[in-house]
């Protein structure tokens, strides 16, 4: 399965698989606790393909997954002691994982984990890092499972209750 940087010509697809995604966890499990219309939304996208940072996987031409991959941490991991001390010039984060909803189950967001990770070594990065909502098991497990560490619980500052705890988590590379 190909993983590629996004361009503008995805953007559309990527809205509506943003809001299918938030549409199939609204009638089931909502791990990641995300809001149509909220996160992930159609301007996730324009920015994160704007900065040359969103990465897709492809299946018969249609998208299955993505990806974001910048050196932006969110403010409260300024908070937290990480493995590795270094600036975020040479640490990756990784924001909105996300599976389209018919190709679950079939190793996506581990082939888009292990994408990143050879991303970073190729760059020649010290670590990534990334959180994720307290109540997404599935996505800490399969992080773990991957390898990276549980730093530290925080609070994001987010303005929705079932969204305040988020674990932090690192892979030293």
């Amino acid at each position: 399965m190909p993983i590629v940087k996004g361009t503008n010509r995805d953007i559309d697809e990527l809205e509506n698989l943003y809001d299918n995604l938030n549409d199939y966890l609204e009638s089931t499990i909502n791990h990641p606790g995300w809001i149509k219309h909220v996160y992930p939304v159609r301007e996730t996208a324009v920015e994160a393909i704007k900065e040359g940072s969103l990465f897709v996987s492809r299946e018969q031409e249609i998208i299955t997954g993505s990806i974001i991959l910048n050196h932006e941490p969110e403010e409260a991991y300024q908070q937290v002691k990480w493995l590795i001390d270094a600036d975020y010039t040479d640490i990756l984060v990784i924001r909105t994982l996300v599976v389209h909803p018919a190709f679950q189950k079939r190793n996506i967001a581990t082939s888009l984990l292990e994408f990143a990770q050879q991303y970073a070594i190729s760059q020649q990065l010290k670590s990534i890092r990334l959180d994720v909502s307290e109540k997404n098991l599935p996505a800490i497990n399969l992080y773990r499972k991957m390898g990276y560490r549980y730093i530290q619980t925080v609070d994001l500052g987010l303005p929705y209750d079932h969204l305040k705890w988020f674990e932090l988590y690192e892979l030293v590379l």
